[in-house]
């Protein structure tokens, strides 16, 4: 996880609110839909970067779109960014409350690059594999289909790169070769 200097400071306050609460998956769905309504209306740089719209007409616009819709703590939160003029750091806030919340259920995102698709239980195994690698309760699996790394898996979890591609070893026999550092 990427902290943000300044969502990061967002991110853990509303982590620690929404884990004292007991709302922590609540408030990660809030903002889950708060970041695909952005996303989505394109209204953080259509809307609210216009001159001419006030703080006071985002305040409306956010709480016409959100109220009911997301739980007050989140609402509020939309509305202290815009008073601080640091809603454009949203997708960060975002991002790095989603990493508190996964660490603190012991889950963590893995990248898997294959030459093919993995199947659900070709992902589950790899899950299983290296959650207790990454000594990890749960592993998201996210598959990216690359032909370059010609079989096997490279998987990141984190900063951590765990390779095992076809491609990689055969970069490791090619250097060694060239380097003369042939082991038997």
């Amino acid at each position: 996880m990427r902290r943000h200097p300044v969502g990061y400071r967002y991110a853990y306050a509303m982590f620690e609110l929404a884990k004292e609460q007991g709302t922590l998956e609540a408030t990660l769905e809030d903002l889950a839909v708060v970041s695909q309504v952005f996303e989505d209306s394109n209204l953080l740089d259509e809307g609210f970067r216009h001159p001419n719209i006030t703080d006071e007409e985002k305040k409306n616009i956010l709480t016409e779109t959100f109220s009911g819709k997301v739980s007050t703590h989140v609402l509020h939160l939309l509305l202290l960014l815009i008073d601080n003029k640091r809603i454009d750091v949203l997708d960060p806030i975002v991002d790095n409350f989603k990493g508190l919340a996964n660490e603190a259920r012991g889950i963590a995102e893995a990248t898997v690059h294959s030459a093919k698709a993995l199947t659900e239980q070709e992902k589950s195994a790899v899950a299983t594999v290296f959650a207790k690698r990454a000594g990890k309760a749960q592993l998201i699996i996210r598959n990216i289909i690359d032909a370059d790394i010609i079989g096997g898996l490279k998987v990141r979890i984190g900063d951590t790169v765990y390779d095992g591609s076809v491609a990689n070893q055969l970069a490791r026999i090619q250097a060694r070769m060239i380097h003369g550092n042939v082991s038997r």
